[in-house]
């Protein structure tokens, strides 16, 4: 709904198309118009009724005595357009003329004070050179105002909170279709069950969550296609098996999984005649993949530095495709998701999309991460248990006899010691148990990279220094060439 849907012609433009016309309309007024000018045919006016008045008085000085009185308070009247007006409201004028004139000026006092505040606060955005009468001015702010009001409509996504009459009025007909599309794609998705109405809000559904694990899955796979990135070389361990559709020849002390049809062939080829002599070196097996049960648990760092280059959407994006490669490929695998911060929490599938780095957390907690996922394989008993640890920093805070622990690094890309000798302690702990830790670092600076290497030797896991658009084809592809060689 956001993005739009589609490309070319047939495309339909999201919320975002349509911010963006905002944005352009605005731009287009801001560098087109000068405004500053806007006051100055009323100050113009003012002046004029003033002089008038102060010649009137000039021609009564000496009949009355309070004549000085009156034309000082004329010479003393504010700068601020709007409080001169407003200080001439009790002024008891002596022209006839020019009282008229003044009470046509305070109908437009409102007016007035608004351009005011609109100039004080965002007159240095209009940089144009086109002036602007008193009357044009005010058309345009409330042309302004219009779009500011269709933003905020706009960047809420809440479609029904939109506006179309104005939308129409300020981006016209072609803007108002595009809405209707945007007003359609939500219909769309609620009636296809991808997302249900939960008060003024809408919430992923069940199938709407495995959808988006699918697409995030096609996408790396796609790329992975595309670039024909290599696998990871590991032992084969387990007993089961999956059958592929390419055979080969048969060796001695191996299943026999045979190919009767390719093995036929190779005796005719060899033979040339009826009846069929068959030899051992005819035979033709079908290749099998040996997979292997495996439980897993994904670690992933939500502290505040991962805002940074698109690093926890592209983890989030691979959270996501391991859950649903899981699921669909390798059903009998345990996996779950801790997210680590200045805490550490596990995270359910129906969290992730909405789930974001910690700013009012920003510290990391790898060791809490850590010993939280230990439990959670605990769960799950088996030879085969992982972490796969995503981050992009070193330890921060810590746990110790149940209490919180939290230290900056001693300087900009330092260490913070305490930090990463009790996180090492974890490793030790969890290696002790027989899990294995595979990091994936997304910054190799030195100093990070020591620590992980020393992590890494503790456990003796592997750790892999990517980037963020290279993760989920680095991480997929060992998970899967960890569970499967081809004999």
């Amino acid at each position: 709904m956001r993005k739009g849907w589609g490309q070319g012609e047939g495309r339909l433009a999201g919320l975002d198309d349509l911010l963006s016309q905002v944005a352009h309309e605005l731009k287009r007024i801001y560098e087109r118009y000068q405004i500053h000018s806007a006051l100055d045919q009323v100050e113009k006016r003012l002046g004029s009724i003033v002089d008038q008045e102060r010649r009137t008085l000039a021609g009564l000085r000496g009949a009355r005595p309070d004549i000085e009185e009156r034309e000082e308070l004329l010479n003393r009247l504010p700068d601020k357009l709007s409080e001169a007006v407003e200080r001439l409201v009790a002024y008891d004028f002596e022209d006839p003329a020019a009282r008229s004139e003044l009470k046509e000026l305070l109908s437009l006092l409102e007016e007035i004070r608004r351009l005011e505040h609109y100039l004080r606060k965002e007159g240095s955005l209009f940089r144009g050179h086109t002036p602007l009468s008193f009357q044009e001015a005010q058309d345009l702010l409330e042309r302004v105002e219009g779009l500011r009001r269709l933003e905020a409509q706009l960047s809420s996504s809440h479609v029904e909170e939109v506006d179309m009459e104005l939308l129409h009025r300020l981006l016209g007909s072609d803007a108002c279709r595009d809405m209707d599309g945007v007003a359609r794609m939500e219909a769309l998705l609620e009636e296809a069950g991808y997302i249900v109405r939960d008060g003024g809000r809408f919430e992923l559904t069940p199938r709407g969550l495995r959808r988006i694990g699918q697409m995030a899955l096609r996408d790396i796979y796609h790329k992975l296609a595309r670039e024909g990135i290599g696998r990871h070389p590991i032992p084969r361990r387990g007993s089961q098996e999956r059958a592929t559709e390419e055979s080969r020849p048969h060796v001695q002390g191996e299943p026999l999984h045979l190919n009767m049809i390719q093995t036929l062939r190779n005796a005719l080829l060899r033979e040339g005649r009826l009846p069929l002599r068959i030899h051992p070196g005819d035979f033709a097996v079908y290749e099998s993949d040996h997979t292997t049960w495996a439980a897993t648990v994904l670690l992933l760092d939500m502290s505040w530095s991962m805002s940074w280059e698109g690093r926890f959407a592209a983890a989030k994006k691979v959270a996501l495709a391991m859950e649903s490669l899981i699921r669909s490929h390798y059903p009998r695998d345990y996996f779950a998701i801790v997210g680590f911060f200045t805490r550490a929490v596990e995270l359910k599938p129906r969290d992730l999309p909405e789930a974001t780095w910690n700013m009012s957390d920003p510290f990391t907690n790898l060791q809490d991460g850590l010993h939280l996922a230990a439990e959670l394989l605990e769960r799950s008993p088996g030879r085969n248990q992982q972490m796969i640890v995503i981050t992009d920093g070193q330890p921060t805070a810590y746990c110790r006899q149940g209490r919180l622990y939290c230290e900056w690094p001693l300087s900009f890309g330092g260490i913070s010691r305490r930090a990463a000798e009790e996180t090492l302690k974890e490793a030790g702990r969890v290696t002790r148990k027989g899990i294995k830790i595979n990091t994936f670092m997304l910054d190799d600076s030195p100093v990070l990279k020591g620590f992980v290497d020393e992590m890494t030797r503790i456990n003796r896991g592997r750790a892999f220094y990517t980037r963020p658009d290279r993760l989920g084809e680095y991480l997929l592809v060992d998970y899967v060439s960890r569970k499967r060689k081809k004999i």
